[in-house]
C-alpha cells in the first residue's frame, strides 16, 4: 500500500514559490496548491479562510505552508489542529504582531535574526530562525544554456537587478507631515545611510513622528488583535525604511557610475540616475540568472528593515556562480567567509575601492565567485531548508 502524504501550499506569487514546491516534491510530498490569491485580483480574509478550510476538509493535508505569515490561515489551521508552517522572505512583516502568532499549531521560520529576536518571545517553542536558500539545480540549467546573444545583452562590469523602491515608498505621498516630522525623518535617513550593519530607526523614532505618520495615512497598518503595539515597527520599517532604501540605491548607483560602467535592470522610475546604463525589467526565472552569472560584479544593497539577515538576492547571485559585492550584514559571517566566498563593503569609499580592485584582479574575482557557488550548493539549497522545516512537526 502506497501512502501519499499531501501538503497544502497557499500561494500568492512569490518568486521563490516554484523552487520551494520542487523541494517539497523531492521530499516525496504531494503538493496541493491554493492559487486563489494569484488568480483573483482582490481577495479578502474571508475568501482565504473559505478556500483553505475547504481543502483542509476535503484532503486533510499533513500541514499548510505559505511564504510569509497569514494570521487567518494560522487561525483556521489552529481550529482544525493542522500544523501551519510559514517562512518569511520579506521584511517588514507587520502581520507577525497578530495575536495568531501564539498558536501552538504554528511553525514560523524567520530569516532575519533580529526579526526572530523580536517575535520569538511570543511563541518560543514554535518560532525559529532559518536563513533563505538558493535553487542551484534550476540556475545550473539556465546558465548552461547561455548564448552569444545573452552575452551581448547581459555581460556587465557592475550590475544591479532590482527595484529603486520609489514605487514602494509610501512616505513621499505624505505631503501633510509637519515640518518637524519631515526634518526629523530627513536627519534620521542621513544618519542611517552612514551606518552599516545596524538600523537605528526604530529606536530613534519619537512618538510624535510616529503619530504624525499614522495620522496622515489612512492605510497605516493596524491589527484588531495583536501581541504588542506595532505602530513604531510599521513607521520605522514600512515608511522610513523604504525612504532609506530609495535614497541609498539611487546614491550608490550614481556614485559608482562616476567611476565604472554600471548597468541597472529595473522596472522602477530611473529619472534620478545619471550615467547609469538603464535596462528594463528582466524575467526572473529565465534572464536574471544569466545576468548574475555573466556580471563581473553583482551588487546587493540590503534594505534597512532587514536588520541582520541575508536577502534572497545574496543566495540567488551566489547560486548562479556570480561574484557578489554586498553591504555588510552581521549574519553573513555565520554562513560565508568574507573575502573567500563573497565580498562586503561598509562605506561608499570601500565599495568604490573594492570594485576597482576586483575589476582588475580577474582570477581572484572568479575564484571567489566559484567558492561562493560551491558553498551554496553544499549548505544553502531549498532541500536543506525544507528538511529543517519538516523536522519541526515530527
Amino acid at each position: 500500500m502506497v501512502i501519499i502524504m499531501e501538503i497544502l501550499f497557499y500561494r500568492y506569487g512569490s518568486i521563490c514559490e516554484p523552487d520551494i514546491i520542487r523541494a517539497f516534491r523531492q521530499m516525496s510530498l504531494t503538493v496541493l496548491e491554493d492559487t486563489t490569491e494569484i488568480t483573483q485580483k482582490y481577495i479578502s480574509d474571508a475568501d482565504r479562510i473559505l478556500s483553505v478550510e475547504r481543502i483542509i476538509n476535503e484532503r486533510h493535508p499533513l500541514f499548510v505552508f505559505s511564504i510569509n505569515f497569514y494570521p487567518v490561515i494560522s487561525d483556521i489551521c489552529h481550529i482544525y489542529r493542522t500544523p501551519y508552517l510559514c517562512w518569511t522572505v520579506d521584511c517588514p512583516v507587520p502581520e507577525l504582531f497578530s495575536a495568531s502568532i501564539c498558536h501552538d499549531t504554528n511553525r514560523i521560520f524567520l530569516f532575519d535574526q533580529a526579526q526572530y529576536q523580536t517575535f520569538s518571545p511570543y511563541n518560543p517553542e514554535h518560532i525559529y530562525h532559518l536563513p533563505l536558500a538558493s535553487c542551484t539545480e534550476r540556475f545550473d540549467r539556465v546558465t548552461s544554456s547561455i548564448s552569444g546573444a545573452d552575452r551581448a545583452s547581459f555581460c556587465c562590469d557592475i550590475s544591479f537587478v532590482g527595484s529603486l523602491y520609489n514605487e514602494k515608498n509610501p512616505l513621499r505621498a505624505l505631503s501633510a507631515l509637519s515640518e518637524y516630522s519631515q526634518g526629523y525623518i530627513r536627519a534620521l535617513v542621513e544618519a542611517s545611510l552612514k551606518i552599516y550593519g545596524y538600523n537605528p530607526v526604530e529606536d530613534a523614532l519619537t512618538d510624535n513622528v510616529i503619530a504624525d505618520i499614522k495620522k496622515n495615512d489612512s492605510k497605516f497598518f493596524t491589527l484588531k488583535k495583536s501581541v504588542a503595539n506595532s505602530d513604531r515597527y510599521v513607521a520605522a520599517h514600512s515608511y522610513i525604511g523604504m525612504e532609506i532604501a530609495q535614497t541609498e540605491r539611487i546614491r550608490t548607483l550614481n556614485q559608482l557610475a562616476l567611476h565604472f560602467p554600471v548597468d541597472l535592470f529595473t522596472r522602477s522610475d530611473t529619472s534620478p540616475l545619471k550615467n547609469v546604463r538603464i535596462h528594463g525589467g528582466v524575467h526572473t526565472l529565465t534572464e536574471m540568472p544569466k545576468i548574475f552569472h555573466l556580471s563581473r560584479i553583482n551588487l546587493n544593497m540590503t534594505i534597512k528593515p532587514i536588520q541582520t539577515g541575508l536577502p534572497l538576492r545574496i543566495f540567488d547571485i551566489l547560486g548562479c556562480g556570480g561574484f557578489l559585492m554586498t553591504n555588510y550584514q552581521s549574519e553573513l559571517q555565520n554562513y560565508f567567509d568574507i573575502g573567500i566566498d563573497l565580498e562586503t563593503y561598509s562605506s561608499m569609499e570601500e565599495l568604490v575601492d573594492k570594485c576597482a580592485y576586483y575589476l582588475s584582479h580577474e582570477q581572484e574575482r572568479a575564484q571567489i565567485a566559484q567558492n561562493g557557488y560551491q558553498k551554496v550548493c553544499s549548505m544553502h539549497t531549498y532541500p536543506h531548508r525544507i528538511r529543517t522545516m519538516i523536522a519541526s512537526i515530527l
